[in-house]
């Protein structure tokens, strides 16, 4: 037994802290976290009130913070390995507020193109309105390197790209942006919140998620989340180094998460409510077991479609044969995650023939879901975006849940024999 495995100081593994963080110790306390379903908190004197208003250190009003919410996010915080989290109403709201706490008018985004379709529309429809522009370059160190400017102040990226499947260099891309005064943000959202990757680790300064899929898990809930690390320069950004006194100097290595709470929570009011936040904490004390498993079936079906004849192919970087395999090995582990898409000649009659997996937009639930991005996720995309994100009107996205693998396998093979027959007859 090595040493970090003995000693009673060792830091909880991720699956204890899921269970555990959050939750008081103490005679008579509940062993769960109670929702406080409450919209305002009383203070004994003027002053108090004042201190609180400036300081959120405790609590006022429930769109700034609320205690079941906090609970959350301090899990959240330990699961990602950060210094602090504000959770939100949803994750287009977390990459929204992640965005606007480093970017103001004639500030740049390099993003790669392997994104969801909401980061998508973000980037090309919302933010040129405030005056942000963005360049969507493929997902490679090469094209992440030739799109910075010196106005750039973000670098975006997914850990796995929606649903494209391929892995962003995190390493590479962090000392791109810091090289240029500028910070790495990344959607973990197929990371898990932590279990498969944890960005932080790997030089990125924040973290979101759509908390509505692994960590809700149960396809019940919307949220999202913002999680900054320990670490993070914000000295060449104007919004922080700009004013007397600086954002820096009024609030210190607290800065970058004081803004994300001001602006996500407190003036734009994309509130995650005590009910949606006791819900996601319930899930996440599962994730592990969840998500373990998703990824051993993920791989198994990868494999069965990737030999199939009636599959053209496979996206999947659990497979051998992806070219993102290797950057998969060096920053996920506990598995390759359980999304994969492949390509079939005839998606409509295909999905049609399904009998125990369901179609339906969305990821990381206990069901297996499929999607077709061309026409739904990624349908409001021009066509060359499209593509630039890996999706082709013959792309399947399948999120794998926890059901038996057999049984999936099988509701895959007749339907593909059935759309098979399809076109045979249509041909």
């Amino acid at each position: 037994m090595t040493d970090d495995q003995s000693s009673p100081a060792s830091a909880p593994q991720y699956e204890t802290q899921a269970v555990h963080v959050g939750i008081p110790r103490g005679n008579g306390v509940g062993l769960g976290l109670p929702i406080q379903q409450i919209a305002a908190f009383q203070f004994e004197t003027l002053d108090d009130a004042a201190q609180e208003f400036q300081s959120n250190q405790t609590h006022s009003y429930s769109r700034i913070q609320n205690p079941t919410v906090r609970a959350l996010e301090t899990r959240i915080t330990a699961l990602e390995g950060g210094s602090s989290t504000v959770a939100l109403s949803s994750g287009q709201a977390a990459t929204f507020t992640a965005i606007l706490s480093v970017c103001r008018s004639g500030d740049h985004v390099v993003a790669t193109s392997s994104l969801f379709g909401g980061s998508a529309g973000l980037l090309n429809n919302i933010l040129p309105l405030m005056g942000i522009t963005a360049s969507v370059v493929p997902n490679t160190p090469e094209a992440v390197q030739a799109a910075m400017q010196p106005n750039t102040r973000l670098v975006w990226a997914e850990t796995i790209g929606n649903p494209a499947a391929d892995i962003a260099d995190l390493t590479r891309y962090a000392q791109i942006a810091h090289a240029r005064g500028a910070v790495l943000g990344v959607d973990n959202t197929w990371g898990g919140v932590g279990y498969l990757c944890r960005p932080l680790e790997f030089g990125a300064d924040i973290v979101t998620h759509s908390l509505t899929k692994w960590a809700g898990g149960h396809g019940a809930v919307l949220g999202g989340s913002v999680t900054v690390g320990e670490a993070h320069d914000l000295s060449g950004n104007p919004i922080y180094s700009e004013g007397s006194p600086t954002l820096l100097e009024a609030r210190g290595p607290s800065a970058l998460a004081w803004r994300q709470r001001w602006f996500g929570a407190h003036q734009l009011g994309m509130t995650l409510s005590p009910h949606s936040a006791f819900l996601i904490a319930q899930g996440l004390e599962t994730l592990a077991l969840r998500l373990s498993r998703e990824c051993e079936t993920a791989l198994q079906l990868a494999r069965f479609l990737a030999q199939h004849p009636q599959v053209a192919a496979v996206a999947y970087p659990g497979l051998e044969q992806s070219p993102h395999h290797a950057l998969a090995a060096e920053y996920l582990s506990g598995g390759y995650g359980g999304v994969l898409t492949f390509e079939v000649d005839d998606p409509a009659s295909f999905l049609a023939a399904l009998q125990t997996v369901r179609i339906a937009p969305n990821l990381g639930d206990t069901r297996t879901m499929v999607v077709h991005p061309w026409t739904t996720t990624h349908g409001r995309l021009p066509e060359a975006a499209r593509y630039a994100a890996g999706v082709t009107p013959r792309t399947i996205r399948m999120s794998v849940g926890v059901e038996a693998l057999q049984d999936l396998q099988a509701d895959l093979a007749q339907a593909l024999q059935a759309s098979r027959q399809t076109t045979l007859q249509q041909g």
